[in-house]
């Protein structure tokens, strides 16, 4: 288990990283400033750092370069963003940034850049004088196809049929059943994301944030907000 500090302005996308980091087992502390992750850098001394480009006192490169500069950047940080461009991603990636994210982040992207950004970590410790290169793309793997799971929904005779590699890794093949499990569901209430919500215990908006993230098709067949 590792220690993480999310630092983003938006509400919504600090959440939903914390959830789903909460779920990998990782404890993790939450920033919606520049000030704020100060001091939570001071206090908590994260193993990895998420931080947000654009926020509005100031910005995650600036802080970047403060952290490098005064001897704090001793952890790998990941900046995100969904609107910088490829000049602000290489600057980052030179005064020390491990890898870069683009919003909307898929979970399979960001579990991957969490996974070797700690295990960099672990290996060996980010230098701020010495820029680590960025995170390269994960690549596919040859694994077996297990055989398909049948699901069926009750008194409906909906069916959601879906192959599972199980001798993948667990990030995939959570991807691929938590993408299957929403299916299911939307299927079975009609499209409505309010019973869906109900169903599965989410709050619609962290359901929407995350059937986006698992590329769920949501004009497909009716949707009720």
């Amino acid at each position: 288990m590792a220690n993480i500090l999310v630092v983003d302005d938006e509400l919504g996308i600090r959440d939903l990283l914390s959830e789903i980091l909460n779920d990998e087992g990782h404890q993790v502390d939450l920033a919606e400033n520049a000030a704020q992750a100060r001091a939570a850098r001071s206090l908590a001394r994260p193993d990895l750092v998420l931080l947000d480009i654009w926020m509005p006192d100031t910005d995650g490169v600036t802080l970047l370069k403060e952290w490098s500069s005064t001897g704090l950047l001793t952890m790998p940080v990941i900046m995100m963003s969904g609107h910088a461009t490829i000049d602000t991603a290489v600057e980052a990636t030179k005064i020390g940034a491990m890898a870069f994210l683009e919003k909307p982040i898929t979970l399979q992207k960001l579990l991957k850049a969490v996974e070797q950004g700690l295990a960099r970590a672990t290996a060996r410790p980010p230098s701020a004088a010495k820029p680590v290169a960025p995170l390269a793309e994960p690549t596919p793997s040859e694994v077996g196809m297990a055989p398909a799971v049948l699901a069926t929904a009750p008194d409906s005779g909906l069916q959601a049929i879906r192959s599972f590699m199980l001798e993948k890794p667990l990030r995939d093949a959570r991807d691929e059943f938590e993408k299957a499990y929403f299916e299911f569901h939307l299927a079975k209430e009609g499209g409505s994301m309010t019973r869906v919500a109900e169903k599965t215990g989410l709050e619609r908006t962290h359901l929407y944030r995350k059937l986006k993230q698992l590329g769920v098709d949501l004009t497909r067949g009716k949707r009720n907000l």
